[in-house]
């Protein structure tokens, strides 16, 4: 079993907690996920880790509350007990596992929105703590749902917000900061890690595309079992089969297939509407 440290609402659908995991903590690293279950008969959830501490022993998740397994997690309290917290999983980012100098030769920029916000935090302050500066864009459809804003302005080089309705920051989508920071502002970018959801990365690969910076992308969205037995996080990379769990969660994203993806992505929301149902 493994204790809730902390938990808390970060806005109405997202929570974080800290919990009490201290072999995932000490071998755990930026980019890589764990498999979550809050009971002996609650689903496999696969969840990016958005901060560790070694010292501690502790590893935090942000969750968004969607379907039923998550919904259950967000009804727990500091000192309730998880029954599985299996990790870590998955590879780890590239930008922590190359050669650091080359890494610093990098201008990099993560895009973030919604949910894909946890799991960029994590990269940006690994790189911080090894000496190397990132842009951050978060985006948000308000101000109401941003997370981690303070977070981030203890990492990131430069923070931009961005909210689609402009009730904080700048306004309009991610793409269109990202853009209007290269186009307008002489913003020099060669790599781009963006997270969050499936049809934001789509289209912020297809304007990095457009722009020449390699572009990095987190496929966690597709991901059920996280052990590559179920195949439900098959993609097509460079027309090649991957499983995000193993292979992944992070591909090139102007190799990514994303038509294929996005359906797969709306696989099981008939089952998912209908296991809500008896919560």
């Amino acid at each position: 079993m493994f204790k809730i440290q902390s938990m808390k609402f970060l806005n109405e659908n997202i929570f974080q907690m800290v919990v009490e995991a201290p072999m995932v903590a000490r071998a755990c690293l930026p980019g890589q996920f764990v498999i979550v279950r809050s009971n002996a008969e609650a689903e496999r959830i696969p969840l990016t880790i958005c901060d560790y501490d070694r010292e501690k022993g502790t590893v935090t998740i942000v969750v968004q509350t969607i379907g039923a397994g998550t919904i259950i997690m967000s009804k727990m309290k500091a000192g309730d007990e998880l029954a599985d917290f299996v990790g870590p999983l998955g590879q780890p980012s590239d930008l922590v596992t190359d050669d650091i100098e080359e890494v610093k030769k990098k201008k990099i920029v993560f895009v973030a929105g919604g949910l894909g916000t946890a799991p960029v935090y994590p990269q940006v302050k690994w790189l911080k703590e090894h000496g190397v500066g990132a842009d951050v864009i978060i985006g948000a459809k308000n101000k109401d749902i941003l997370i981690m804003e303070e977070e981030f302005k203890g990492v990131a080089e430069n923070l931009y917000i961005t909210t689609d309705d402009g009730s904080y920051g700048r306004t309009g989508m991610v793409t269109k900061c990202l853009e209007d920071l290269v186009t307008a502002e002489g913003k020099q970018y060669d790599h781009c890690v963006s997270i969050g959801p499936m049809i934001m990365m789509k289209f912020v690969c297809q304007l990095t595309e457009k722009l020449g910076i390699h572009t990095v992308v987190s496929m966690n969205p597709i991901m059920v079992d996280g052990t590559g037995m179920c195949g439900a996080c098959r993609c097509s990379v460079e027309g090649k089969t991957k499983f995000a769990c193993v292979d992944g969660p992070e591909f090139d994203g102007h190799k990514v297939n994303w038509d294929e993806a996005m359906r797969r992505s709306g696989m099981y929301r008939d089952q998912e509407a209908k296991a809500k149902e008896g919560i």
